[in-house]
């Protein structure tokens, strides 16, 4: 809990400033985000639901950037409820001279109300969440919020419906406390594909944004099964309760040197040192930079801009690669350790096994877009130039070892991008975009329009010969592998395309690969991972999707990619046939007939049962049920085939989608890379969560 006489932080912060309702700018309505939820928070599916969470706690996280918090507790409730709650200064209660109701009120029922917009030093120097920007749009998308505030020796409350006020604000008694809690039930008609939360999700966010606000505590709490006092009102942390739940708590003094630290624990440093600058500018109130290069051929970089992830990057990404690439090539030509007539590091040789957390504070901020995944400002891009490549330029000459390693590292990034453009022209110049015959194991479909075309990607040529049988000629091409293809992890480009497997599926896919891919000349629209539902089946589709992630990662993020789910089993009930995917569905739909007995005149794949769990002798026909368990796809015919997995009337396919891909980069470097125990490690903790087939 935070009491008032611990406001020695905000003292020493300049909590001086004036911060009461009159710091509140109203600068339009609300009423719009009902109609268009998509334009607020990109999408009313699962990341515009988890987006609700990230906007709460982003107003709290901005009163810790301004010295005023330093505890944040994310609790997911009962009843689809979230509640997020800061030891900060408290929101405003008092009356707005604009709009003649509380600030608290105008905060969370205005859109474009809140603490950033003053001109003066009432609002905040830095701000990511626009204190009051996102708690309207949340307000207005959830069917239930709650808004409690802690503040000048009061308790106040205030209940609101889809962005509308349920009371006036209210004060509930005394509190030596500060802060807000702000509780919300998202509504279910925006959201009509499920509220449900991900407490992983929720918890890989948080652990993030501690690496980025040094010494702030983030907790996450998940206290949905628990049986809570059914009044919370007058518990600030729920944590307090000493409940068991899961939770996780994040605190780092370290900052973003400890966050590359994380995202390279299980790889090999190319150098010791990790390097780290932090430095205010005119203009700019922060340029943080980190990086560390490691033994690996992928580029790792994340971006913040207020501490708000852009994943799509923006102007300070752009100010760091031309400075990285000067500096480094500078460095290099001055050392003599690359020769006069060699060429220029270029930029995709100098990214190669960097990790690099890159952060800009900025006061006037502008993104692209309200879900703010890419930043605009133009000011960041010379900043993080400038700031960047004078304090790399110096850790360069001041650590001569380090900087010899990460130049050879370029060195050979440098000469396997030669040879690997070599073998890529070698493939595109035999390939279909040249107007080459495809490649000889493709049965391709008749139809040239991409957007009803597929592609399946069928293990083994048993296989792939049932479903060239089975298939719709019109629309369906079928790809056969003949078993397991290249661990590209950590394979280069020339590498890579000397299997012929994999230069199959690049000239079949018709993007090519690279710094020459064009997603437009994709020739499907549908990429069907097919495989059998064993363990090497299993192995065989990660290796596919490692392929994909790592060299066509636009195909996943655009939709492109599935998974094929062929049935477990195959029931014959009397003249009656039915398809299983997993043992759960089976039980539940053969009821009493799910204990089985072998009968030896069935082959070992099928079983027979009577009605009553046992085999029968004289019992009707029509009792009588077999079961057949497939092991593979090769297993089916053709007509199984098209009925079970290749139909569009009937299959089931799975989109595969990357909801964080840094989460996903590490898992795929875990699995595929040369870490060993960390491999392990990971295999035994998840190991229950595996679907074995013995």
């Amino acid at each position: 809990m935070a009491k008032n006489k611990d406001d020695k932080t905000k003292k020493e912060n300049g909590s001086g400033h004036h911060y009461d309702a009159s710091s509140i700018q109203v600068l339009e309505g609300l009423e719009p985000v009902r109609k268009r939820p998509g334009m607020y928070i990109g999408t009313t599916g699962p990341d515009g639901l988890h987006h609700l969470i990230t906007e709460i706690f982003d107003n709290s996280r901005d009163e810790a950037m301004g010295g005023y918090c330093n505890d944040i507790e994310i609790a997911l409730l009962p009843g689809n409820r979230v509640r997020v709650v800061d030891n900060g200064r408290g929101i405003p209660v008092d009356t707005h001279k604009s709009t003649k109701v509380s600030a608290l009120e105008t905060i969370m029922t205005t859109l474009h109300a809140g603490g950033k917009f003053g001109g003066d030093d009432t609002g905040y120097k830095v701000s990511g969440g626009l204190h009051g920007v996102g708690a309207s749009v949340v307000n207005a998308l959830s069917i239930y919020m709650e808004v409690v505030v802690h503040r000048d020796g009061g308790i106040y409350v205030q209940e609101y419906k889809q962005g509308k006020r349920k009371a006036l604000v209210k004060k509930i008694g005394k509190s030596d406390l500060h802060g807000t809690i702000v509780t919300f039930e998202p509504d279910k008609e925006i959201f009509k594909e499920g509220v449900v939360f991900d407490f992983n999700r929720v918890v890989t966010h948080m652990r993030q944004q501690a690496y980025l606000v040094k010494s702030l505590r983030i907790s996450v709490i998940d206290v949905r099964e628990s049986k809570l006092p059914i009044d919370t009102a007058d518990i600030f942390y729920l944590r307090e309760l000493g409940l068991d739940f899961p939770s996780q708590t994040f605190y780092f003094e370290g900052g973003l040197l400890s966050l590359v630290k994380f995202y390279n624990q299980t790889l090999k440093p190319v150098h010791k040192n990790i390097f780290y600058i932090e430095k205010k500018v005119e203009g700019v109130e922060s340029v943080e930079v980190a990086l560390q290069y490691v033994d690996d051929i992928s580029a790792r970089i994340l971006p913040f801009a207020n501490n708000i992830y852009t994943g799509e990057g923006g102007t300070h990404i752009t100010g760091f690669k031309t400075a990285l690439t000067r500096t480094l090539n500078s460095y290099a030509r001055k050392g003599g350790l690359v020769k006069e007539s060699e060429d220029n590091f270029t930029g995709d040789d100098v990214l190669e096994g960097l990790t690099a957390v890159v952060s800009v504070k900025l006061r006037e901020i502008q993104f692209e877009g309200q879900t703010k995944s890419k930043l605009g400002s133009v000011e960041a891009q010379g900043a993080v130039a400038t700031v960047f490549g004078e304090a790399f330029t110096a850790f360069l000459e001041e650590n001569p070892d380090d900087a010899k390693a990460i130049i050879y590292k370029v060195v050979l990034a440098l000469k396997a991008r030669k040879a690997a453009k070599a073998a890529k022209d070698s493939v595109l110049r035999k390939g279909a975009l040249e107007g080459m015959t495809l490649p000889g194991k493709l049965a391709d479909c008749q139809s040239k329009d991409a957007s009803e075309s597929e592609l399946f990607i069928v293990e083994g040529d048993s296989a792939g010969g049932t479903a060239k049988t089975g298939r719709d000629r019109k629309t369906q091409a079928i790809l056969p592998l003949r078993g397991k293809i290249l661990n590209i992890e950590r394979a280069r480009l020339d590498k890579m395309l000397g299997s012929e497997q994999i230069k199959n599926l690049v000239v079949a896919i018709g993007t090519a690969i690279g710094d020459t891919f064009n997603i437009e000349n994709l020739r499907y629209h549908k990429i069907i991972i097919a495989t059998d539902a064993d363990v090497d089946g299993a192995h065989i589709r990660t290796l596919i999707l490692t392929l994909l992630y790592r060299h066509f990662r636009q195909l996943i993020d655009g939709g492109f990619i599935y998974i094929a789910q062929p049935p477990l089993y195959k029931v014959k009930r009397g003249k009656e046939i039915l398809y299983f995917y997993n043992d759960e569905e089976k039980a539940k739909a053969l009821g009493k007939d799910e204990e089985v007995v072998m009968d030896e005149e069935i082959s070992a794949e099928e079983e027979v049962v009577g009605a009553e769990g046992k085999e029968t002798k004289g019992a009707p026909r029509q009792a009588r049920v077999s079961i057949q368990r497939y092991k593979g796809l090769g297993e089916m015919n053709a007509e199984e085939l098209w009925e079970t997995t290749m139909d569009p009337a009937r299959r089931i396919l799975k989109q595969v989608k990357i909801e964080d891909a840094q989460d996903a980069d590490k898992v795929f470097d875990m699995l595929m890379g040369t870490d060993v125990p960390s491999r392990k490690s990971f295999i035994q903790s998840n190991a229950k969560l595996a679907r074995l087939d013995i």
